[in-house]
């Protein structure tokens, strides 16, 4: 069996991916990430791993093979942001946004091509699958010799305290491959944060950033109901003008989370009530970062800076693929792997 399976993980962010490779048994010798904070939060975390820091359209793969050292490229990672394929961006409509970002995809199957890993693995937002250019991707893989699998999955499903639909895609030159399905047992908010110590006496940093809000907010979080409550069970009075108007969508903003089931999807604004079901089951507070870290399945002793501001917080950690799913994908990949190399 081989020694070692290294790995590539591509659009890192914070090290999500990066960490489910770990705990799959992958080495992951090269991380390419853009954004300030996340390279840091990465560095802090992983750091046996190099980390290219700069637009992957202009990263050479001569730049990549330099670090491979000849080694074999046994999985070439990567979640490639697609931001206009999201719901939210898209207000839940079919049509995408445009956004520059979107074409990214190319650049992933650019590196599949000059790299030539052995196996590949995507992820990323349900919506891309009817893009034309993923489309494209998934016929240009083929013609280079990719068994290819794609499915639309729910973390909540892999041991993650989350809902969250994603497009898994996985492709192999060795043989047929498939995304890993999996009904691991539930579970939820409860399991995720339940126990860990009030605000006013942790000395976990991360845990004590709470957003500030204004008296009328504060009363507002006060008179949501506990454990599932939302902006719906308020007082007239108390109701946002912008939520007195008919047809009002996104019900679960100013929400609270349940204990005893999945949180609602941890966004780039979980930090921020007014931008989802983000409020603590029971406490008159939104989550701190670590309480949403943990809903992500990142460990509890897992690095954030805490210098940046809680927007740019909020963005490291849900943009980030919870490391417990990424395991559980990763862990399908090198046991296919084994059955080659083995």
């Amino acid at each position: 069996m081989a020694k070692f399976f290294y790995s590539i993980d591509l659009f890192s962010g914070c090290g999500g991916l990066t960490l489910g490779l770990k705990n799959a048994g992958f080495k992951t010798l090269a991380a390419i990430e853009l954004d300030s904070n996340a390279v840091k939060t990465f560095k802090l975390n992983h750091k046996n791993t190099k980390i290219i820091s700069k637009d992957i359209r202009n990263v050479k793969s001569t730049e990549i093979k330099k670090i491979l050292k000849k080694k074999p490229l046994h999985l070439l990672a990567g979640c490639p942001p697609c931001q206009g394929f999201s719901s939210i961006r898209r207000l839940n409509q079919k049509k995408s946004v445009r956004d520059n970002r979107n074409d990214l995809i190319l650049e992933y199957l650019r590196l599949v091509r000059t790299l030539k890993p052995y196996t590949i693995m995507m992820e990323n937002v349900p919506g891309l699958k009817d893009y034309y250019l993923f489309k494209e991707m998934v016929a240009s893989l083929a013609t280079l010799g990719y068994s290819i699998d794609y499915k639309i999955v729910n973390v909540k499903n892999y041991g993650v305290p989350q809902s969250r639909r994603r497009l898994v895609l996985v492709g192999s030159k060795l043989g047929p491959i498939k995304v890993s399905v999996s009904r691991c047992k539930k579970v939820t908010v409860r399991d995720a944060i339940g126990n860990l110590e009030p605000v006013s006496k942790t000395k976990d940093k991360l845990h004590k950033i709470v957003a500030h809000h204004t008296a009328d907010i504060k009363k507002r979080i006060q008179l949501t109901p506990k454990n599932g409550g939302s902006w719906k069970d308020l007082p007239r009075k108390y109701t946002l003008d912008c939520h007195k108007k008919d047809g009002v969508g996104f019900n679960d903003i100013y929400g609270r989370l349940r204990w005893d089931d999945y949180s609602t999807t941890i966004t780039g604004g979980c930090l921020n009530p007014s931008k989802g079901r983000f409020l603590h089951p029971s406490a008159n507070r939104v989550i701190t970062p670590r309480e949403a870290s943990l809903l992500q399945t990142f460990p509890d002793n897992y690095i954030f800076p805490t210098e940046i501001p809680k927007s740019s917080l909020a963005l490291l950690i849900g943009n980030a693929l919870p490391p417990k799913f990424s395991s559980h994908q990763s862990k399908n990949i090198r046991k296919h792997l084994e059955k080659h190399f083995g």
